[in-house]
């Protein structure tokens, strides 16, 4: 049985593409989403799920971090209610298992295939969109429910060759899948965001304004967003390069785990 991590960005977006190409199939596509990435990742995960159907492929299917209640409940909202900014900006990965990885995995313990596979006695292999320019990361320990496997690694696909794979699909740029307030964000995409969806922006500059802070300064770590858009559009370019370490932030896609 296999199973993939669906990001919304190129890399996994390519992986599936290339099983297409070569013949292969899953039995199940998720697809975790924080309530939070751009509507035009929203829009690519539509189009692309339409795609996947034509082709022979399952639909991707979409899960969300719920509570106890069942309530759905967002990465956005919850640092809204604990007044603190994503766990990356403190240097810390816990955004991606929370509301990335737990989701998939409690929708697949309650998926009844699954659950008759692994009553059988056999693992599910999960499919994670690494690529050959980031096989550090393909290190996930196998364990009691999963294998997994990486297929880009395998056939030699680093970011060009997923870029090619998208084109040759006839499928627009899937870009880049990201909270639109991600603490990893750089300064070119915090602009950008501020330029085609202002009402994003002003939500981040919102949360962070909200967060209490004592250790960082902002969702930029060492600087505020706020300050970051307000010098910009004032013209003070008090940011002349990227000069802060840069910390993935280790959700599924750019890959995905």
């Amino acid at each position: 049985m296999i199973v993939v991590s669906y990001g919304g960005g190129t890399n996994s977006t390519a992986m599936l593409i290339g099983m297409v190409e070569r013949g292969e199939t899953c039995d199940l596509i998720l697809f975790a989403d924080t309530g939070g990435e751009r509507p035009d990742t929203y829009s690519f995960v539509s189009d692309f799920s339409r795609y996947l159907v034509k082709h022979g492929m399952p639909e991707i299917i979409t899960v969300k971090r719920t509570n106890r209640a069942g309530e759905v409940r967002t990465l956005e909202q919850d640092c809204l209610d604990g007044k603190m900014l994503p766990s990356i900006a403190y240097g810390f990965k816990a955004c991606s298992l929370k509301y990335k990885r737990d989701p998939q995995d409690k929708y697949c313990n309650n998926w009844q295939p699954a659950k008759d596979f692994w009553k059988s006695g056999q693992k599910v292999t999960k499919l994670i969109g690494y690529d050959m320019d980031e096989p550090h990361r393909a290190k996930i320990p196998e364990d009691d429910k999963y294998l997994y496997r990486y297929p880009l690694i395998e056939w030699n696909w680093g970011r060009e060759e997923c870029v090619d794979a998208i084109k040759r699909a006839g499928l627009r740029p899937a870009g880049k899948s990201a909270c639109f307030y991600c603490p990893s964000s750089k300064r070119g995409e915090i602009l950008a965001l501020k330029r085609d969806y202002p009402d994003l922006a002003a939500r981040a500059v919102a949360m962070e304004n909200n967060a209490e802070l004592h250790t960082v300064k902002g969702l930029g770590r060492d600087f505020a967003w706020r300050d970051l858009l307000a010098w910009n559009e004032a013209q003070i370019d008090m940011f002349p390069y990227e000069s802060r370490i840069e910390i993935d932030c280790g959700c599924y896609d750019e890959a995905q785990v």
